[in-house]
């Protein structure tokens, strides 16, 4: 036990001496009379909850130094649930270990250590690869953060001449694992190199060099069982942590693959430069083909991956090696489409990524994790009115990452270089598992693919996966909440499963992921019910037209079925040098609320539906509007008002109106006159809707400390400041607008 832990617990705890009140125990500073608490309270303790009692006893007695008392525990628990139909639970694996491990010591006289050792190699021996790669993830605990958790907790009671029953389990129950995980984490890690090493070959210094003359390192893991060449799981990783690539090459290996985690130029090994996306497509290409050389490759490769590690696999498409067979791009990243721009808006939402993953050659989480720093960068930027290429001097630290990336405001050569673009969508013909989710913050850019793909190559052999998931959900198994949206029971997939699944599928001839009934396979919020079908199109049986509309109810206008017989329009004014007001700060978080702040956009609201039906898909429209100056940026936000009057977040749309023909070339309007600005490349969703239910539309224009400020005078905008902001922005929302709804009305086949 460290000394921050025994004078954390000596500064309070707990005495057993006899009460007048059984469940009442007086507080005593010495640290030794903690067995003795623990075993007073398992004298008083009940619970009728058989389950929650024995979760509680065995924690109880581990305290209490009764390891022969907590084995017994932890095995009645684990019969307990065996019984009511549940796997396997790895959670309580460590301590079984280290209740077995004071056993052996107190009966063969042999230090802890070498106790330890034994019953973690005697445990894990038993275990298959894949259930011992799971195991080893228990073996994962924050001791300093239990410290915190633990003061905290002291201090609850701090003052208190007493301390009740209740109190006392929950102060025990924070103790327990910081009490058994001080002492097994120094002895853990080397006891799962260990078992790794009975496992698997690993390689952790492997050097790559491409046709290029870059060096790439990489990590590469055989299961010692595989007796044959094999397929290789390749991840292409630019979040480069030795220790997270071996446990991805364990993943695949413990599947029988060869698992290969390559880094990108300039991370770990390699001596390069650290240039994020430009090189991916000739180094993934080039890794592929090192793979597809080597005796313990079949010459068949299949990648997987999220994020960043979703945009290589597609960047390796943009240069189709034969050897690969197969991607499975998890909320894949768009440079220049999703991140450092949506829809041609530059964003600092994730200003401070480069830093952190260019600074050395691994990580810099200190300096990414601030962040103090970078809110307060995004206040001080955009306080200050000055231009958005100024952003990193007023930061203090050059970013020439973003200063290259601002030279190129059009999707244009620069980016179309790193991944498929037009027509080259059509050459790829490998086989595609796409996963993302309604609350992804990149799904604009993981559906981008999937649309490309689909509209040069109708026939693609292209599956996508899409369901209630925010960016990380979508990469692993998602939280049973997100961002107060409690999801469906059938939404709850293991979306590493779900991958191995699929390249069993394609490399191996497995059958094909029950999931994937047909190629689009998403999840219908509010009805805990998939759907399956063939296209995107098809999500939906219909389309609903709704119109904008000057017609007032309370704070709203009306989104009309019928456009109105005559021309009218609803004014808007937005004072871009105003740095008091924000508009369109829109996040979807919370996904529900119980009111909407219409103070600065302009709201829309539908008739109610007359029967229950379901949005499906991504919204579109075109916005006619006259303004009086040559650009501005555009932001729909697409709610459901639900019939108890709460507000649920659907969509969005944030681009500039300039590239909203051609996001390729900019194309200014004209101040005065009625334009056209389509609405595209929106938020996909998929939620039912009770009869009664109402759509809302807020529109507005993007001004707040998110996003770049388009001041409107036809300049780069990255060059323009605040004393460009010259008279308010002037819309006019022309009732010919009109907004397209994806819809299905509930009862129909599907």
């Amino acid at each position: 036990m460290t000394r921050t832990t025994r004078w954390l617990l000596g500064c309070l705890f707990l005495a057993v001496q006899t009460s007048a009140n059984a469940s009442e125990y007086p507080f005593v500073p010495e640290m030794s009379r903690l067995p003795g608490l623990a075993r007073q309270v398992i004298r008083d303790y009940h619970d009728d909850d058989r389950e929650e009692y024995l979760n509680n006893l065995f924690r109880l007695q581990i305290v209490a130094e009764d390891p022969a008392g907590a084995r017994g525990s932890l095995q009645a628990l684990r019969d307990l649930r065996l019984e009511a139909g549940e796997d396997e639970n790895l959670t309580y694996l460590p301590y079984a270990i280290f209740v077995q491990a004071k056993l052996r010591e107190a009966a063969e006289g042999v230090s802890f250590q070498e106790a330890f050792q034994s019953e973690f190699g005697r445990s894990f021996e038993a275990l298959d690869d894949r259930t011992a790669l799971q195991a080893s993830g228990r073996f994962v605990y924050n001791l300093n953060l239990a410290r915190r958790q633990l003061q905290g907790e002291l201090e609850k009671h701090r003052g208190r001449a007493q301390i009740g029953l209740e109190d006392a389990i929950a102060l025990l129950r924070r103790y327990q694992p910081l009490h058994v995980f001080e002492q097994i984490l120094p002895l853990a890690e080397a006891a799962i190199t260990a078992d790794d090493r009975r496992r698997y070959t690993i390689q952790d210094d492997v050097l790559i060099v491409t046709p290029h003359g870059a060096t790439l390192s990489a990590v590469v893991v055989r299961p010692k069982s595989m007796s044959s060449p094999q397929p290789t799981a390749l991840l292409f990783n630019i979040y480069t942590d030795l220790a997270a690539s071996l446990y991805a090459g364990k993943l695949a290996a413990a599947r029988g693959y060869v698992g290969v985690v390559a880094d990108v130029r300039g991370k770990r090994l390699s001596p390069d430069e650290i240039v994020p996306y430009e090189h991916d497509a000739n180094d993934t290409h080039a890794v592929i083909d090192w793979i597809s050389r080597q005796s313990w490759s079949d010459g068949s490769v299949g990648m997987f991956g999220g994020s960043y590690n979703g945009f290589t696999q597609w960047a390796a498409t943009k240069r189709l090696h034969p050897a690969l067979k197969t991607i499975v791009p998890m909320v894949a990243a768009v440079p220049g489409l999703g991140l450092p721009m949506w829809n041609n808006v530059f964003t600092n939402a994730n200003y401070g990524w480069t830093f952190f993953v260019t600074n050395n050659k691994e990580l810099d989480h200190e300096v990414y994790r601030d962040r103090e720093r970078w809110n307060g960068l995004a206040e001080r930027w955009f306080a200050s009115g000055r231009p958005y290429r100024d952003i990193d001097r007023i930061d203090g630290t050059p970013n020439p990452l973003l200063q290259r990336w601002l030279e190129h405001p059009a999707y244009d050569t620069y980016w179309q270089g790193m991944v498929p673009f037009g027509s080259e969508f059509a050459i790829i013909d490998v086989p595609i598992l796409s996963i993302t989710g309604y609350f992804d913050d990149g799904q604009g850019s993981a559906l981008h693919y999937v649309r490309e793909h689909y509209r040069h190559k109708p026939d693609a052999d292209h599956y996508l996966v899409i369901g209630p998931y925010d960016h990380w959900g979508a990469q692993a198994r998602p939280a049973p909440v997100v961002r107060d949206y409690r999801i469906d029971p059938v939404a709850h997939l293991d979306m590493q499963e779900l991958t191995f699944q699929w390249l069993d599928h394609v490399l191996r001839g497995g059958p094909r992921p029950d999931i994937l009934k047909d190629k689009i396979n998403f999840q219908v919020m509010g009805s805990n019910a998939w759907r399956h079908v063939a296209s995107l199109d098809e999500m939906a049986s219909e389309t609903l037209t709704l119109y904008l509309s000057s017609a007032t109810e309370g704070e709203y206008r009306r989104l009309s079925r019928t456009r109105a017989p005559l021309r009218e329009s609803v004014l808007q004014e937005v004072d871009l040098a105003d740095r008091a007001k924000m508009h369109n700060a829109i996040y979807p978080d919370p996904v529900t609320s119980s009111s909407l702040d219409l103070s600065n956009g302009v709201g829309f609201i539908s008739e109610p539906f007359d029967g229950p039906v379901e949005v499906n898909g991504s919204f579109s429209g075109v916005l006619r509007v006259t303004i009086n100056k040559q650009d501005m940026d555009v932001a729909v936000a697409l709610y459901a008002q639900l019939p108890d009057g709460t507000y649920f977040y659907l969509s969005h749309f944030l681009g500039r109106a300039s590239y909203a023909n051609d996001m390729t070339r900019r194309q200014l309007l004209k101040p005065g006159t009625v334009e056209s600005i389509p609405i595209q490349r929106t938020i996909m969703t998929s939620r039912r809707l009770e009869k009664g239910s109402r759509v809302v539309a807020v529109l507005n224009v993007n001004k707040n400390d998110t996003y770049q400020v388009n001041y409107g005078t036809g300049r780069d905008v990255s060059d323009e400041s605040i004393e460009d902001a010259g008279t308010p922005l002037r819309i006019e929302w022309h009732d010919d607008s009109y907004l397209e709804l994806p819809v299905r009305s509930l009862g129909e086949p599907h």
